[in-house]
């Protein structure tokens, strides 16, 4: 209880994926705590109060965390329903992983807990698990402490990894196992996870720590690969080593053969080419949790998973063509020593000129900056700027030739601090292009993303804020079109 008397609050994002769901339905810990749980949708059916909020948005986060003393973050890859997402999973996780840090920071969320990735005792972190590790260190960047728990893979009913291990078994005859799959893992249970999350909470010595966290065995994946077999198919299955198969057919062999995304099929079978171990499990003996072993675990996952339906992360996105031609952009932008946002931002529009000026002409009016084409003839992208702060630089998209009328004013561009300063991130959200899609899709996407690669790199190559030669006194910024590399194309 809090001084008040009442239960205290936790707000849980991701509480509709695999970990979230189990978590929320604990019922000693809904005695305990007041548990709100966070969805993007508000369909998820769940035994507790929920909030709807889309992380990727500021306001969203902030109005999710109201009133909450505790949080945990189970959120990972995120995916914005948007029509035309462009920008890596890393930096669109870091970028939602900000906005809840701020918004806990702004709520006195006196402590988070994530759920993050085991790093590899060997060799460098692949990329899904380096953004993992770098989303730790994105939570705490506002001073709430975090509790960062690292796990390998979790078997459970209903879970994306468990389903694909299962489906492996269930539909080859014979395993085919390559070499690297010898590498050693440590398996954990759903249940020991949800425990040791529930004990963690509102525990101050765990306040501002890193633990690892895994099962008792230690096993090869081949060696797990035989203990699903015997789970699914009541005998031990057949396993054949491929020497010459490397991780990259095997994504594609893997996916096929279970029905799983390759994108998601990608980080379980990349975190396989280095040993993930927990390095100790002090805080289960602490906590005395020390886990199930996988033989008694599996038998009653496989009966669960059967009617568990089919995991979140193996749905396609929902919208094809009733989506609203939506743009979400991220990119992320290596900044001079010293520089702030408004620093970068400041920049921009002097560097568009310098770059471009045969092309694009540059107008202020008060506190808008409007593009014009250099031939003449109306703006083709008003900003009007709303939030004007060293650390982050917001502006409305109010107008112009190249927005739509009816969304005018709704979508927004800014340029934010992440990771303490180390990094700075270009956003643009809800904007919705005039163009008809398909020409959209091939001109301004297109442009804008030769545009903002060509300006990230001239930042990145000054050392300074004077290198850079940015006013803070201007703290203008870039067109709001969309950013770098297209990561997803929904259905037209």
């Amino acid at each position: 209880m809090n001084r008040t008397g009442a239960r205290p609050k936790v707000v849980v994002a991701g509480a509709s994926g695999f970990v979230g769901r189990a978590l929320v339905a604990d019922r000693e810990l809904g005695r305990r705590y007041e548990l709100i749980g966070l969805t993007r949708g508000g369909g998820a059916a769940l035994p507790v109060a929920t909030r709807r909020a889309d992380l990727m948005r500021l306001d969203d986060a902030t109005r999710a965390l109201a009133g909450a003393e505790l949080a945990v973050y189970l959120v990972h890859s995120m995916m914005p329903n948007d029509r035309l997402v462009q920008g890596g999973f890393a930096d669109l996780d870091l970028f939602a992983a900000d906005n809840f840090a701020r918004a806990a920071a702004a709520a006195g969320v006196r402590q988070i807990v994530y759920l993050g990735g085991l790093a590899p005792t060997e060799g460098e972190p692949s990329a899904h698990i380096a953004s993992r590790l770098e989303i730790e260190e994105a939570l705490g960047a506002y001073g709430v402490p975090v509790t960062a728990l690292r796990a390998g893979l979790v078997f459970g009913p209903g879970g994306s990894s468990s389903r694909i291990v299962f489906n492996l078994a269930r539909r080859l005859p014979v395993m085919v196992c390559p070499r690297w799959t010898a590498t050693p893992t440590q398996p954990i249970a759903l249940a020991d996870v949800v425990a040791i999350i529930a004990a963690v909470l509102d525990r101050p010595e765990t306040f501002g720590r890193t633990f690892d966290i895994g099962g008792p065995d230690v096993m090869s994946y081949r060696d797990m690969m035989a203990l699903v077999g015997e789970a699914v198919l009541g005998r031990k299955p057949r396993i054949v080593g491929v020497p010459v198969l490397t991780p990259a057919l095997s994504r594609l062999w893997v996916s096929l053969v279970t029905g799983a995304p390759r994108a998601l099929v990608g980080p379980l079978v990349g975190s396989l080419a280095h040993p993930m171990l927990a390095r100790d499990r002090r805080l289960q003996e602490a906590l005395g949790i020390p886990g199930r072993a996988m033989r008694e675990v599996l038998p009653e996952a496989v009966r669960a998973d059967a009617a568990a339906g089919t995991p979140r992360a193996f749905r396609s996105p929902r919208g094809g063509r009733k989506m609203r031609s939506r743009v979400r952009s991220i990119q992320r932008i290596s900044p001079p020593e010293g520089a702030r946002a408004a620093d970068v931002a400041s920049r921009y529009f002097a560097w568009l000129e310098e770059t471009f000026g045969a092309l694009i002409e540059v107008r202020r009016r008060g506190q808008s900056w409007r593009l014009h084409a250099r031939a003449g003839g109306p703006a083709l992208i008003v900003l009007d700027r709303i939030v004007a702060d060293p650390d982050r630089v917001v502006f409305a998209i109010s107008n112009g030739l190249l927005t739509a009328r009816a969304h005018a004013g709704v979508g927004t561009f800014e340029l934010r601090e992440v990771l303490g300063g180390q990094a700075i991130i270009a956003a643009v959200a809800d904007y919705e292009p005039r163009l008809p899609w398909w020409l959209y899709l091939g001109t301004q996407a297109q442009a804008h993303r030769v545009v903002m690669g060509l300006f990230g790199r001239h930042v990145s190559r000054k050392t300074s804020v004077r290198a850079l030669g940015s006013d803070r006194n201007v703290q203008i910024v870039q067109p709001a079109w969309d950013v770098p590399q297209v990561l997803t194309r929904r259905s037209r």
